[in-house]
Formats: C-alpha cells, sequence, structure tokens
C-alpha cells in the first residue's frame, strides 16, 4: 500500500537537508570545480557556463502555463524573467540562487523523467526542486492532507550530509509516482505525488523543472535529465507491488477466455479485437474484488473497454458493474462525447481525468482496481479514476445502468469494431 505524497514533499526533502546538521567544514563553493560532462543517455540542463535553456518564473500552477510558448507570454513573465537575472548568477561551474526571486525553470516541458542533480546548501536555507507539474513548497512544512509529515523530515536529515558539503539526489516521475535517492539512500520509493495547487485533479501531465533557494544561498551542480520512454515506463510501472498477480493470458492463444472468442484473435503475443469485430471476450472465472494490470494500444479512433464483473451476457456498459472506456480521446469523432464516455470513465456514471494517454500507436500501462463499490484507474502512473458507484444517481442520457451494484462478475474486453491491442493481463485478487 503506498502512502500519499504531495506535492510539497520535494520542498520538504531539501529543507530536512538544509536543517540536517550544523557541523562540518565551511562552505568552500567558490574553489569547486566545473560540472562534469553529462553522462551518456542524459541532457545537462545546466553548461556551467551560464543560464541557457532556463527562466525565471513565479511559484503558480503549471496548468497556467503550460500550453502557452515563453515568447508569447505577458509582461509578468517579463518581470519574473529579470528577477531572475538579478537572483541567479554562474559562479565557479555552479548555478547559485541567493534565495530571493523567482524559481530556476527549465524552458522545456518533461513528462515521464529521471533527474539527477547535486545540491549544496548554506546553514539557513530552505531548497526546492520541483518536478514535471508540481508546484513547490513555500515553506519547510509539509502536510499530507492537513498532517505534518515529520517521517519524512527525518528520513531525509538521516541520508543528509553536513551543510556545506555536496549532496546527491536522483529521483524518478512516472506519471504522478515518484522515487528518489539522497546520497544514494532510498527516500521515496514509487509514492503518489498530490498536485497541492488543486487536490481534486492530479498532477500536470508534463511541466518544468525548477530549482529554487529560500532565503539563503543555495548551490547546483550537475543537473542531468533523461526523458523515460514509454516501453519503459511501463516496465518500471509494472514491476512495482507485482508479486501475488497470475497472468490471465498466455501470448499463444485464447485458453482461459470465453465469451466472444471467435471476435478476437492473438496476434504478435497480444489479444486483439477483429476489426469490425465486437462483442465481450470474458474471463472463464468470475472474481469479485480484484486488482488487474495491463498494457493495452489504440489504432487511430480506437474504442474497446475493460468489462467489469459481468455477468455473461447483455452490454456490460449496463448489466455489469460497468464498462471502463479504452478509448482514442484525441480522435476527431469524440470530440462531442458526453464526458462519462472518454477514457478511463466508468461508462455514462463517473468521467475520468483527461490527457494521459501516451501518442497514439503506443503502448499505456493500466491497473485498475474493483473493490466493493469503489473503482480506481491508474493510467500511466496517474490516477484517472476512483470513484464509488454506489453513490451514483445521474447517469449519461438519463439511462439507468442496472447491474452497477453487482459484487460479481467476469473480467474482459468489450470490443466494439475496431483492433485494440493488450498484452501482460494480470489479476490479483482481493482477500
Amino acid at each position: 500500500m503506498t502512502r500519499n505524497l504531495p506535492t510539497v514533499f520535494i520542498g520538504a526533502l531539501l529543507a530536512g537537508a538544509c536543517a540536517s546538521s550544523t557541523s562540518g567544514s565551511p562552505s568552500t563553493t567558490s574553489a569547486s570545480a566545473p560540472p562534469q560532462t553529462a553522462p551518456a543517455g542524459v541532457t545537462s540542463l545546466f553548461n556551467g557556463a551560464d543560464t541557457s535553456g532556463w527562466i525565471g518564473m513565479s511559484s503558480r500552477d503549471p496548468r497556467q502555463y503550460i500550453d502557452v510558448a515563453p515568447e508569447t507570454e505577458d509582461t509578468q513573465r517579463q518581470a519574473e524573467q529579470a528577477a531572475f537575472d538579478q537572483h541567479w548568477r554562474v559562479e565557479g561551474g555552479q548555478l547559485v540562487h541567493d534565495g530571493a526571486g523567482p524559481l530556476a525553470t527549465s524552458q522545456r516541458r518533461y513528462g515521464d523523467v529521471e533527474l539527477r542533480l547535486e545540491y549544496q546548501v548554506s546553514p539557513k536555507p530552505a531548497a526546492t526542486v520541483v518536478l514535471p507539474g508540481a508546484p513547490p513548497s513555500p515553506a519547510a512544512v509539509v502536510h499530507l492532507r492537513g498532517t505534518p509529515l515529520e517521517q519524512w523530515t527525518a528520513a531525509i536529515r538521516k541520508a543528509s550530509r553536513p551543510v556545506g558539503q555536496w549532496n546527491t539526489m536522483r529521483i524518478v516521475q512516472l506519471g504522478e509516482r515518484t522515487s528518489i535517492h539522497v546520497n544514494d539512500q532510498v527516500v521515496a520509493d514509487h509514492e503518489r505525488m498530490i498536485n497541492s495547487w488543486n487536490p481534486k485533479l492530479p498532477i500536470a501531465r508534463v511541466g518544468p523543472i525548477q530549482l529554487e533557494g529560500q532565503g539563503a544561498e543555495v548551490r547546483w551542480r550537475r543537473v542531468y535529465v533523461r526523458e523515460i520512454p514509454g516501453e519503459e515506463a511501463n516496465r518500471l510501472l509494472a514491476a512495482k507491488g507485482a508479486t501475488g498477480f497470475t497472468s490471465l493470458f498466455n501470448g499463444k492463444d485464447l485458453t482461459g477466455w470465453a465469451g466472444a472468442t471467435e471476435n478476437y484473435e492473438v496476434v504478435d503475443g497480444t489479444i486483439m479485437c477483429k476489426p469490425k469485430q465486437g462483442g465481450v471476450l470474458h474471463t472463464e472465472k468470475m472474481h469479485r474484488d480484484f486488482v488487474v494490470r495491463l498494457e493495452f494500444k489504440l489504432p487511430p479512433g480506437g474504442n474497446n473497454g475493460l468489462a467489469i464483473r459481468y455477468p455473461g451476457t447483455g452490454d456490460t456498459a449496463y448489466v455489469g458493474m460497468t464498462e471502463l472506456q479504452i478509448l482514442d480521446d484525441t480522435a476527431a469523432q469524440y470530440a462531442k462525447l458526453d464526458p462519462r464516455q472518454y477514457h478511463g470513465s466508468i461508462y455514462g456514471m463517473v468521467a475520468a481525468h483527461r490527457g494521459y494517454q501516451r501518442p497514439v500507436g503506443e503502448w499505456n500501462f493500466e491497473e485498475v482496481t474493483v473493490q466493493g463499490s469503489r473503482i480506481t484507474v491508474e493510467l500511466n502512473g496517474t490516477i484517472i479514476t476512483d470513484a464509488d458507484v454506489s453513490t451514483v444517481t445521474e447517469f449519461a442520457n438519463n439511462r439507468a445502468h442496472p447491474g452497477k451494484d453487482r459484487t460479481e462478475g467476469y473480467f474482459g474486453f468489450a470490443g466494439h469494431s475496431d483492433p485494440v491491442q493488450f498484452r501482460e493481463i494480470k489479476i490479483q485478487e482481493i482477500r
């Protein structure tokens, strides 16, 4: 079971590092060597010579600027840039912040990344790293839904080196799942990051990387980033908590499956709905509470669905607990759908958050948890749906869903004539 990780957590990590120890040798930053050449396979975000690739930006919700090109922004950006030039400098191959002014913000936006950097703090600052799409912490205090996270402060203090010494940090961000190493010690492992700007929304799909020192000088060097390809991200996501899952698909044939078997075929180790065919292909065994993991790939305009607690006959969207949409949300023909019909939605009942699919033609990783009357859908590391269907009283097109309160049924795929593909299909019963 993972713990909820607020977006302000990264701020707490570095702030904790600042407070970890006031002992040790004085800072020798002015004599420090310039950053090393970026290792193979990664990109240097800081060239050691100037602030190329960085702009100044105040702390604000990335959804306000995420799709706006820097050259088109207003006078606020110009003022922020002037303040950035005043409070940030390059010295001895290091990016130095005096503790005031805006955040150093990468001009490039990132999604799934591995970020590596080194930082050094003076005795009394709070330093912040802001991952793609996440806001910075305005203070060193971190709360999880109102509760201070002292355990994280303790972890960072244990991992940190004395003030004046360089610390290393490695962060892997997959969707809203965050893993952090400080000085090679694990501080967070696949924890969920909550959007502190609006906890009702997931963190933004993409956004800049930001650095800050609050109140006193902080130095940064060897700031490297590697964009994680979708296939690798899927493997990393699938590897977490994999114990206890049972495969539902042997990669060769439809053994273990029933229903519309004549309308599906195995192609290159995947289950694919035949073009212009459909119906529900479902497991031979019924399931009550479970977690299912799978990968899916959509063709342009692709439409399918996950049958949840399907009784074996009829339209699973209505007679089953639900059909969870598998849909190309970007297709023009779906531009005017009811919000409760887009990908990840509990069909006709609960709308999913949109914008977290990989480009059409790439494989996506999805995890669905069905427990009692609650359904949670996590797509590519981001929870896009989390709802209790027993509380739903309004339906798309005013059409009732008599099966929504079913407690048992088959799991399967609800084909709608398109060659949508599925693989790595695994299930874990919840006892």
